[in-house]
């Protein structure tokens, strides 16, 4: 019996198991481990920031050589239960060359925080790097975001954001990338991934930037790997289908690239979304 579109509950399971669909995926996470430690040793760094009261509330910025650079605020994934800033950290070589500052986000994960929680600690984290990047050579007035999967969605959610309670503008945020990211929650609910998220169907809708119109003008560049399921390339083409009329966006889908390799192309400058990114920042 259908759960989801035609999905019984094997055939979704199956669509958000990602290791199943890439079963050489530890692979992709060992080369991620080896060029994040290389990162730290050829880059200096200011490690643990703490952005909230929270053990994970901590953020790790890669300061630019040149004062008022354009700064890319990077959010990891891992299904909002698990990675870490410092699975990441090669993400701040990727635009090095270009003079841009970079910041990596930690946020509380399930099943001890709610998702409520998590956009709330990302909110908290913005806040704090528009105040306080000005001392690590960035700019609040060019704060950028990408995201890939889980932090796909975070960063979306923050493009959904009304900052006026934060006595800040609407147009914070100059532009995002969204890399095989997650923008409607209700098949993450019917999952079994919920196992550990526990979203009811009121959190999921909330939670869900297809359910939402940017609060700001500022471009997205959508990339999800050719390779990836149905439902992950389904998922960015709703978020590009709700939001085109919005905002200027373009949804990019590389052939032979998969949920995993995705994320490292960022640092092949012929890349699809390597280019998207120097696009976005206007640094090509």
């Amino acid at each position: 019996m259908p759960v989801y579109k035609q999905f019984d509950q094997a055939a979704l399971n199956s669509q958000y198991n990602l290791r199943m669909h890439v079963p050489d995926f530890a692979v992709y996470l060992d080369k991620w481990d080896s060029l994040s430690r290389q990162t730290e040793k050829e880059l200096e760094s200011v490690k643990d920031i703490s952005y909230g009261s929270l053990p994970r509330e901590k953020l790790d910025i890669y300061p630019s050589l040149i004062p008022a650079s354009k700064t890319l605020v990077f959010i990891h994934g891992g299904y909002w239960q698990r990675f870490g800033k410092k699975d990441f950290q090669f993400i701040a070589k990727a635009f090095r060359d270009h003079n841009v500052t970079t910041v990596l986000i930690e946020y509380p994960l399930a099943p001890e925080a709610s998702m409520d929680q998590m956009v709330d600690s990302c909110h908290r984290a913005i806040d704090w790097i528009y105040h306080h990047i000005t001392d690590y050579h960035g700019d609040p007035a060019q704060l950028y975001l990408a995201g890939h999967s889980a932090g796909a969605h975070l960063s979306a959610m923050l493009m959904t954001t009304d900052w006026k309670p934060f006595n800040l503008t609407n147009d914070l945020i100059k532009g995002a990338c969204l890399i095989s990211g997650l923008f409607n929650l209700m098949p993450i609910r019917l999952s079994d991934i919920n196992d550990v998220l526990h979203l009811d169907t009121e959190e999921a809708l909330r939670n869900s930037p297809v359910q939402y119109a940017p609060a700001t003008h500022a471009p997205v560049s959508m990339v999800v790997g050719g390779d990836e399921t149905p439902e992950f390339l389904d998922q960015s083409r709703e978020l590009y289908n709700c939001w085109k009329e919005h905002i200027p966006i373009e949804l990019l889908e590389p052939e032979g690239i998969n949920h995993y390799s995705i994320v490292e192309t960022i640092l092949d400058p012929e890349s699809t979304l390597h280019r998207a990114i120097v696009r976005l920042l206007k640094i090509g």
